[in-house]
């Protein structure tokens, strides 16, 4: 062998050598991302799953189930009959995917999710939501949401347990979709959630209604500019209340998340779209929207608990989807009350309000503030200590001049009534109310979108509805007159406060 061929040959070796090193460092580098990735916090479902499950707010249905039949009807019953989420193991037609429902659909749940007490829970969430924390991105080749990547022919829809859940549904819809889009003028993202009737393999309906979604995607349409759009499915309770929460337009909703969880959401680029998405979703549908494209979609069961009518709105259009590799699908329910989605919107509606009340007349007393789910989110019971006369009718105005247009009906209890308990909030307004002094209807004021009794202008759109607000004070009088709040004290049974019936009753009934 000549020199030039000993050297060659040499170099080629030490090529080989660069390599093996150049591969050993990125292995090595890979381990080291892992082992980072393992002592970071939780950012996904499935650990909230596990808690749920631990502590027997969910049970597990092993037996085969149809996404299009009647997984729907179990989840519903699982929770109207026994207040309990589901995770369902087998699913028909959909090997090696699993789903759950009814994760969100009570206050107990949620705080568990956030880590707060219930007593603590709406303080608590303010206080948390008042200190945005900004996302930081991460390395795609350790994000769960990356283990599987499916981009434009491979991916489809169909792949995916989507649930057709109200019996005259237009089809099978993904209601428990996060839409993630920028603003085109700042770049700034907005999260929130859309539902999407699931028309062929990669085309969805996307409904906008017109709050800031609705501004995004019109900048869009001027620009005459298709909308990149990415869709995350399944995350941490964080991420999943930051995404419906209505914040201040311009804020990102990722931020309000990271307040929510005390740590940055950690994000990845998406693979088709300029976009980052959550890094620990199970789901992430990437797509976008073509201005001036329109379909006809529903009918839909809707948060009050009655259809939505079928109309036109945006397509969807799939690009790639990427996924866990043993996925869980967030099959979310929207319909007859309750479930996750008026628990949801619940919250926020409670938030804002206790925000909005804590600025009238500098500050009042508050102590509770519920928007029942069982009412479609159109009642909301405020608990107060009014100080002096009128003041919780002053409170029921705020509260239906709020942030929301949700609430039309709107009620004032004392501190000894439980205003998560609605046969307590009975009782207050059967024993407290004088209809003649207590009761104010407001006419021609705004109302929900979805309250189909409050009627359409002539010529106006369902976003228009006027209708009638009424609240109801059926607090006793104010601290001001205890004289007169003598009379109204509940008979409570001797002792009630002192007796825990834990210490009389046989233990398996608090198992």
């Amino acid at each position: 062998m000549g020199d030039d061929g000993l050297r060659g040959f040499m170099g080629d070796l030490k090529k080989e050598g660069e390599i093996d090193k150049r591969d050993a460092q990125k292995n090595k580098d890979k381990e080291n991302q892992a082992k980072r990735a393992q002592n970071l916090q939780d950012q996904g479902l499935r650990g909230y799953l596990q808690k749920l499950e631990e502590t027997g707010e969910m049970v597990r249905v092993s037996k085969p189930v149809d996404p299009a039949t009647n997984l729907s009807a179990i989840e519903w019953k699982t929770y109207d009959q026994h207040g309990k989420a589901t995770i369902f193991d087998n699913i028909e037609g959909h090997p090696g995917w699993q789903a759950c429902s009814q994760i969100f659909t009570d206050r107990t749940k949620w705080a568990m999710g956030v880590n707060l007490t219930e007593d603590e829970f709406l303080e608590g969430m303010l206080r948390k939501v008042a200190k945005p924390i900004e996302p930081v991105m991460q390395e795609a080749d350790t994000a769960p949401c990356k283990e599987v990547i499916k981009i434009g022919d491979e991916a489809s829809l169909y792949d995916i347990p989507v649930v057709t859940i109200s019996e005259d549904d237009g089809g099978p819809f993904i209601p428990a979709g996060m839409a993630i889009m920028k603003d085109p003028d700042t770049g700034i993202r907005n999260m929130s959630i859309h539902r999407q009737q699931v028309f062929d393999e990669r085309t969805t309906g996307f409904l906008i209604l017109p709050r800031q979604a609705r501004r995004i995607h019109d900048k869009y349409v001027a620009r005459n500019e298709p909308m990149p759009v990415a869709v995350a499915i399944g995350a941490h309770p964080a991420v999943w209340f930051g995404s419906a929460y209505t914040t201040t337009f311009g804020v990102d909703e990722l931020a309000v998340a990271g307040g929510v969880l005390g740590d940055p959401i950690r994000l990845v680029k998406c693979e088709t779209i300029d976009m980052e998405v959550p890094a620990d979703a199970e789901v992430i549908i990437e797509g976008e929207l073509i201005p001036g494209e329109l379909r006809h979609e529903g009918p839909f069961g809707e948060v009050p608990g009655t259809y939505a009518e079928a109309d036109e709105c945006e397509v969807f259009h799939v690009k790639a989807i990427t996924h866990r590799r043993d996925p869980i699908y967030y099959a979310l329910h929207c319909g007859a009350p309750i479930t996750c989605t008026q628990a949801t919107t619940g919250i926020g509606i409670e938030l804002a309000t206790w925000d909005h009340l804590s600025k009238v007349e500098g500050g009042m007393d508050i102590l509770d503030v519920r928007c029942h789910a069982a009412a479609g989110l159109m009642m909301i019971i405020i608990k107060l200590r009014p100080k002096i006369s009128g003041q919780a009718k002053t409170a029921l105005l705020a509260a239906l001049s709020g942030p929301y247009l949700h609430p039309k009906i709107a009620i004032a209890v004392d501190e000894d009534i439980d205003a998560n308990d609605l046969r307590q909030v009975m009782w207050s307004m059967t024993t407290r109310v004088n209809a003649a002094d207590d009761v104010v209807l407001i006419p021609n004021t705004r109302t929900f979108a979805l309250d189909k009794v409050s009627p359409v202008p002539d010529g106006g759109h369902q976003f228009e509805r006027m209708g009638t607000k009424w609240l109801v004070d059926a607090t006793m009088p104010a601290a001001s007159r205890p004289d007169q709040r003598e009379r109204f004290a509940r008979a409570m049974p001797k002792n009630f406060d002192s007796v825990d019936l834990e210490d009389f009753l046989p233990e398996d009934m608090f198992k």
